[in-house]
């Protein structure tokens, strides 16, 4: 029974372990950002983003597509969870 006992719970803890992880990064919502920060996020698209590739066109997106996109280009990019915020929220303010 003992046996059992440890088999469940470590295969309870191997599952555990495998599944991902939940991400707190990258934007969410609307925009919370103050114009001064979203014009920050401009000069950050520009030169970041810039710096590896032509610049992308914000309306080429929908905002929902712009997370995926922002996900997995910041880190790329060194961006901090603000930086990250500004330049979504700059990209998004474009389209309006």
């Amino acid at each position: 029974m003992k046996k059992i006992s440890a088999a469940v719970l470590f295969t309870c803890i191997l599952l555990a372990s495998c599944t991902p992880k939940a991400s707190t990064a990258g934007p969410v919502g609307p925009a919370v950002s103050t114009a001064e920060q979203i014009a920050q996020g401009k000069t950050i698209f520009e030169n970041s983003c810039g710096r590896c590739h032509k610049l992308p066109d914000p309306a080429a997106h929908t905002s929902v597509q712009w997370v995926g996109i922002m996900n997995s280009m910041a880190p790329k990019a060194k961006l901090t969870d603000e930086q990250h915020q500004w330049v979504y929220d700059y990209i998004v303010s474009v389209k309006k």
